[in-house]
């Protein structure tokens, strides 16, 4: 991933912090150091810090996750998931915005329902297991962030070939079908199937 699209992002997520937000980001990021927290007023000095740390980057957005979710602004992480899932790529690579919507709405839902047997799910979306490792490793205490990078990586790895009826199709050889049902419930709802 390049660097001046990671920048790009979290530009747009500094726009939409508040002083306080900023405020309680520096609380929280103790090992930049008092005398270079004094001089952070913005998201992006702090981000600034981070990068120059290795503490986040184009291929590690973790902390950033972590701290923006202690603060209570999820919100901004979708920011960062269209970073991942390489939606401000150009159009071939994406899903249309219909389709990633319909993988959006089956995203949530998954993440609620799908529990411990994510990897069983990810081998039949076409995972290596070295990839459910990272997977693992890199969220190893939130099972639900587990689910959000699983099908990250697959839409990464799928690219505009990317369609909710194969995340249907996954769950029902899981024999999930409760969840895969709950799916198609939740998109007839919304109008998106």
């Amino acid at each position: 991933m390049d660097n001046s699209r990671f920048r790009a992002v979290l530009l747009a997520i500094s726009d939409k912090l508040t002083e306080d937000n900023v405020t309680s980001l520096k609380f929280l990021c103790p090992e930049v150091g008092k005398k270079k927290l004094e001089k952070v007023n913005k998201g992006i000095d702090l981000f600034e810090c981070l990068i120059e740390r290795a503490a986040i980057g184009p291929e590690n957005t973790a902390l950033l996750r972590t701290h923006l979710n202690q603060i209570g602004q999820t919100v901004l992480l979708n920011i960062i998931d269209d970073y991942e899932t390489g939606v401000t790529g150009s159009p071939p690579d994406v899903p249309d915005a219909e389709e990633r919507e319909k993988i959006h709405i089956a995203t949530d839902v998954i993440v609620e329902h799908l529990g411990k047997r994510w990897r069983q799910f990810g081998r039949k979306l076409g995972l290596q297991d070295t990839q459910l490792e990272g997977i693992q490793e890199k969220h190893s205490r939130d099972l639900e962030e587990q689910v959000r990078e699983l099908i990250r990586q697959w839409m990464k790895m799928r690219r505009e070939t990317a369609r909710v009826e194969d995340l249907i199709k996954a769950l029902r050889d899981c024999r999930q079908n409760l969840t895969a049902d709950l799916v198609e419930k939740n998109l007839k709802e919304r109008g998106a199937h």
